[in-house]
Formats: C-alpha cells, sequence, structure tokens
C-alpha cells in the first residue's frame, strides 16, 4: 500500500507552511476537516465509511484531511508499521491523514477505554490551529468525545460543525454493561445534549436515529440520515480461493461466519452455546469467527475449555482480506444483544453481507428486520434463543436451494447501498450547509508540514 508520510517526535516539528492541494478553477471545491478516532488501517466499520467517503469526495474534487489517531482498535495495540510520536502525516489511499498521539490501553475496563477517548480530544484539539483552515468541520461517533474533539476544532477555525451519529451515547455504552447510569453518565448526557444543540447538520444511519433526536427536542430540519452501505467496486458475490479453504480446513464444511467486532454489544455467547448443540445436531456446520475484539480472548478461550472443534478464530485482518471470508461463508450471522436501543441500529457488516451475496441470520429486529424482510435475504429468528438460531443454521446447511435464492436477493438488494451514492448523498448535505465560500485571504497559511521526500 503506498504511502507518502512524515513521522516527527520533536515540537520544533510542528511549523508554518502546511497549505491545502489547490487546483484552478476549484475555488467552490469544498475543503473539509474529517475528526475521527478510527480511521484505517484499521478495518472497523467507522473506518470504512470515513475511508470510502473520504476518497469518494476527493475524487469529486474536494479536498480532504482527516484528523484521527494512530491504528488501536480494536485490541488497543498501535499496528504494526506504527509507533506513537507527536504527530504523524501521511498521504493513506490518496487521503491527507494527521495522526495524533493518545493513550493506548488494551480493550479491557470502561475506565481505560474512557481515558483513550479523552486523551484523543486533548490531542485533536491540540493540533487544530495547526491544520490549514477548512470550510466545514465534520466529526462521527463513535464515541461522542470525538465529536467534542471536532466541535472544539469548529470554534479554533469558525467553521460549520457536522456530528455523524453512528452510535447513540452514552445510551450504547450502558446496553452493553460497559457502564451504570450515575453521575459521570448523567454529564456525558449533558454533553450529547450540547452537541446535538450546537451542531450546524446531524447526520444519522438510521431512520430511528434521526426519530429518537427529534423525539428530544433536537431539529430535525437539520438532521439528514445518510445509512451505511457497501463498496461494490470491491464486493461483490464470489468464490474464495481454494488455499484459504485448505488452510483452514473446511473443504466439506458449510461455513457459518461471523465477521466483525468481536465485541460487548453482539452476544457471541449464543455462537458458541449453538455451536455446542452443532457438533452433534448439525456436524457439517463450520463456525468461523472474523475480527476481535474486547470480548474475543474470553470467547476462545471458552471454546477450548468447551472442546469446541467446530469454532475457529482467525482474528483480526485487513478489510479488503475480509472479502475472503466473505465468499467462503456459506452464511453468515448477525447478532446483537436483545435491547431496545438495538432496535435502531443497522450493522455495517449486514451491507457487506448483502453485496456480497451471503445469507444471513439475524436476531436484530426493529429497523434492520424492516430493512431485510423486503429484501427476503435472511432468516428472523428470536433474540437469545440457542435453540432458535441451532435451527436456523440446521434448515440452511441442509437445503442449498434456499441458500442460492437468499444468495440471490442479497446481491440484488445490495446494490441499493451502494456507498459511492451514499457519500454522494452526504456531500450534497455539506455543500448545501457551506453554499458560499470564504475569501482566500480568510486562510491563513499555518499548519503541519508534510514531508514531500515520502
Amino acid at each position: 500500500m503506498a504511502s507518502e508520510s512524515c513521522d516527527r517526535s520533536l515540537p520544533g516539528a510542528i511549523r508554518a507552511g502546511y497549505r491545502w492541494k489547490s487546483k484552478p478553477g476549484s475555488s467552490s471545491d469544498l475543503r473539509i476537516l474529517f475528526v475521527t478516532d478510527h480511521y484505517p488501517p484499521e478495518a472497523s466499520a467507522p473506518a470504512v465509511r470515513c475511508s470510502t467517503h473520504a476518497k469518494r469526495w476527493i475524487a469529486r474534487g474536494h479536498q480532504v484531511t482527516m484528523l484521527t489517531n494512530f491504528p488501536n482498535y480494536p485490541d488497543g495495540k498501535v499496528f504494526g508499521g506504527y509507533r506513537q510520536s507527536l504527530y504523524k502525516r501521511e498521504t493513506y489511499e490518496t487521503v491527507d491523514v494527521l495522526r495524533v498521539p493518545t493513550l493506548v490501553f488494551p480493550n479491557r475496563g470502561a475506565f481505560l477505554r474512557i481515558l483513550d477517548y479523552l486523551s484523543f480530544v486533548v490531542t485533536a484539539s491540540l493540533a487544530s490551529p495547526f491544520v490549514a483552515r477548512p470550510d466545514v468541520v465534520i466529526a462521527t461517533s463513535p464515541h461522542i468525545f470525538a465529536a467534542v474533539a471536532g466541535w472544539i476544532v469548529s470554534r479554533v477555525h469558525r467553521r460549520p460543525f457536522v456530528f455523524e451519529v453512528r452510535d447513540l451515547w452514552p445510551d450504547s455504552i450502558i446496553a452493553v454493561g460497559a457502564m451504570k447510569e450515575g453521575r459521570l453518565m448523567n454529564l456525558v448526557r449533558r454533553v450529547e445534549s450540547f452537541l446535538y444543540r450546537h451542531s450546524d447538520l446531524i447526520v444519522t444511519v438510521t431512520h430511528t436515529t434521526r426519530d429518537v433526536l427529534a423525539s428530544r427536542g433536537i431539529d430535525a430540519g437539520k438532521i439528514v440520515v445518510i445509512t451505511n452501505g457497501a463498496d461494490t467496486t470491491k464486493l461483490a458475490p464470489g468464490c474464495a480461493p481454494s488455499s484459504l479453504r485448505e488452510k483452514l480446513g473446511v473443504e466439506n464444511k458449510v461455513v457459518v461466519s461471523y465477521i466483525g467486532t468481536v465485541g460487548m454489544a453482539h452476544g457471541l455467547q449464543l455462537i458458541l452455546d449453538a455451536a455446542d448443540e452443532c457438533l452433534t445436531r448439525v456436524p457439517e456446520a463450520q463456525f468461523i469467527i472474523v475480527g476481535s475484539g474486547a470480548e474475543r480472548e474470553e470467547l476462545q478461550q471458552q471454546a477450548e475449555r468447551r472442546g469446541l472443534r467446530n469454532v475457529l478464530f482467525v482474528g483480526r485482518v485487513s478489510h479488503d482480506e475480509t472479502i475472503d471470508y466473505w465468499h467462503l461463508s456459506d452464511f453468515t450471522l448477525v447478532l446483537l444483544k436483545n435491547t431496545p436501543l438495538f432496535k435502531t441500529v443497522l450493522p455495517s457488516k449486514v451491507f457487506e453481507a448483502l453485496a456480497t451475496g451471503t445469507p444471513i441470520i439475524t436476531n436484530v429486529r426493529g429497523e434492520l428486520e424492516h430493512l431485510l424482510e423486503p429484501l427476503g435475504a435472511a432468516e428472523m429468528i428470536e433474540p437469545d434463543s440457542v435453540e432458535a438460531l441451532v435451527n436456523a443454521i440446521g434448515e440452511l446447511a441442509r437445503d442449498p436451494a434456499r441458500r442460492h435464492l437468499l444468495a440471490a436477493n442479497a446481491a440484488t438488494g445490495g446494490k441499493r447501498y451502494e456507498r459511492t451514492a451514499l457519500a454522494d448523498s452526504m456531500l450534497e448535505a455539506l455543500q448545501r450547509l457551506c453554499p458560499g465560500k470564504p475569501e482566500e485571504s480568510d486562510r491563513p497559511d499555518r499548519g503541519l508540514a508534510q514531508d514531500k521526500t515520502g
């Protein structure tokens, strides 16, 4: 992966000189500063969405800078090829990326995670005066502290603030049991309300979230819905390499996959309990869990203790590598804990499953159910029911004609959620927010210098 980068570890590296790249005739192009705590090479849903949108906007002639941290999610370890320093500026897949250091801890315990989040607020805010003045500042959640950093950055530059709401915080961390109601959560709720009220534009990824915000008194006129989707230029139906089947030892198995974050929200204990039953009831089923997160180590140890030889943990892979695992899957599991909040969500993995023509078994009700039912691409099961999951796995494992029908319906439905079109819709919302452009004299030439030597 080609990347131009510079890595500075001394305060003297911060100096005037960075300018936005400009082109003749580009006075109407937007200069977008995007604040996010997740960005590639991380393969999380927020990282992929931010990257896809940024690359599309650049292809449309606009200019984007990502203000983010050093990649460490979901394991809380800085990725190979990176080391924390005062800052790092690089061009990553055509996108200008400025990385700032944070407190990085293994993904265990809410207190340490919050320290990590708060450190990003501090370092991103401190870096913002040295970034050339944009036309608009976007910040995306989760987590809400990234949005705090985005709002501060927008005030530094006196530019409109766009809040992209992927999850309702702090409701989501309370729902999974990571935190409890109390004074701290009350404070976070006040911060959340402040950000909603002081946003110039709010982008939600589900209609239900939009309705929840409107019911809380947030101006519905400044909320737009841009759902998640999939990059259909990369994600399409296909076959996994035979070498992958051989490597994993699944040549004669029906592959039941889970692809995504192995986190507290997903209730993946259900997979192990179902796998235990399938050892005798559906012996042809092989479960493959692709991804990492706060729960992976415990679940893997438990699978070993229980002798679940039909469960394989692959661990973290790049987003490009996940394509082979989608193609390997005879069907995939989309699971969440049974809590009312999760009726408002649309897990990003659903759109990748649709794009690759992968049949789905899901226990998620609400907005996801309303999306999938008309497509005929999924089997819906009762939440928290091991028996229902085992029955659904057994029926699909032994009915290839049904799998083929679900796969065809998925591939057809997936075309409705092409990520490029969704990026264009968000760009249109940004352009409506910024109809006029500031004079060039209003753009100070200050910033973090980018080393052109590579």
